[in-house]
């Protein structure tokens, strides 16, 4: 089963105290659907679910959705021979909430969050789309709109927003599925940013340590070590037999002892006297 299904499945079992919230839901429903024209389509999980949620709201309000009197409770208007509410019908927070999820019950989706964040809900036009994102807007949540062939799609591509969307519409295990999965990922990709890190300064830590050794071998073969003041000559010797010591370390073997920076500062003086060298000999 789909993430999005479970979480149809979830708003599903949800159902309004109050009986505009129940219209709320229902007209969203009728709106996004058109189902009251006959155009249901119940070849996939998600309709039989969201179909299933409409003919029980219907049953509860005791109410005939083909009739005039059906349409003036439901608020419903029609606008290029599609249905889309009247804003009375969401005046209130708690009608709002029903509303965006009878929206996504009918023509929703919301991908699995192992693969990505991304939540939609289509509308057949702009007023439909309009209207739904004035809705989403009013809990702080600032959705998306695209036009995809003829349709108009409202989105969400934020792992923080989609879950608070998630919050509103009232499915909270599949809030907790997608933070769990979120909560993961965000230590996965710290682990991997720390372990790509730390083996960047391992890389650049052996780089360093090669191009030392390489400076004071070919001190050694040009001019031989004596050739180096004392310091420096104590310093490329111990370098040589410790060839993957930190500088910490090949410091503290030091006599009398070095910090890292006093170590690193005549590894560059090696490094400068090799370079001169090379330079004199390509002359």
């Amino acid at each position: 089963m789909s993430f999005s299904t479970r979480v149809k499945e979830e708003l599903a079992e949800h159902i309004g105290n109050s009986r505009h919230c129940k219209l709320a839901e229902l007209g969203a429903m009728i709106s996004m659907s058109g189902y009251v024209n006959g155009k249901e389509d119940v070849s996939d999980k998600d309709n039989i679910v969201s179909n299933h949620k409409m003919d029980k709201l219907i049953k509860l309000l005791n109410l005939d959705v083909h009739s005039d009197e059906g349409m003036q409770a439901l608020k419903l208007r029609m606008i290029d021979e599609k249905y889309v509410v009247e804003r009375q019908l969401v005046e209130r927070s708690c009608c709002k909430q029903a509303y965006i999820r009878g929206a996504f019950l009918a023509t929703g989706s919301v991908t699995d969050p192992q693969k990505g964040y991304h939540f939609e809900i289509v509308c057949d036009i702009e007023e439909q789309a309009l209207i739904l994102i004035d809705i989403i807007k009013s809990f702080g949540v600032e959705p998306k709109l695209i036009l995809r062939k003829k349709y108009y799609v409202v989105y969400l591509k934020d792992g923080s927003m989609i879950v608070d969307i998630l919050n509103v519409m009232g499915a909270h295990i599949s809030l907790m599925d997608m933070e769990n999965v979120r909560i993961l990922k965000d230590m996965r990709n710290s682990v991997n940013r720390r372990v790509n890190c730390e083996t960047a300064n391992i890389n650049k830590t052996v780089n360093a340590a090669v191009k030392q050794i390489e400076d004071i071998r070919y001190i050694e073969e040009k001019k031989g070590l004596k050739f180096l003041p004392d310091n420096l000559r104590a310093l490329a010797e111990l370098r040589l037999e410790e060839s993957e010591m930190p500088l910490k370390d090949l410091g503290e073997m030091l006599n009398p002892p070095l910090g890292k920076s006093g170590v690193n500062h005549r590894l560059r003086k090696i490094s400068e006297i090799a370079s001169e060298l090379r330079r004199n000999n390509n002359d």
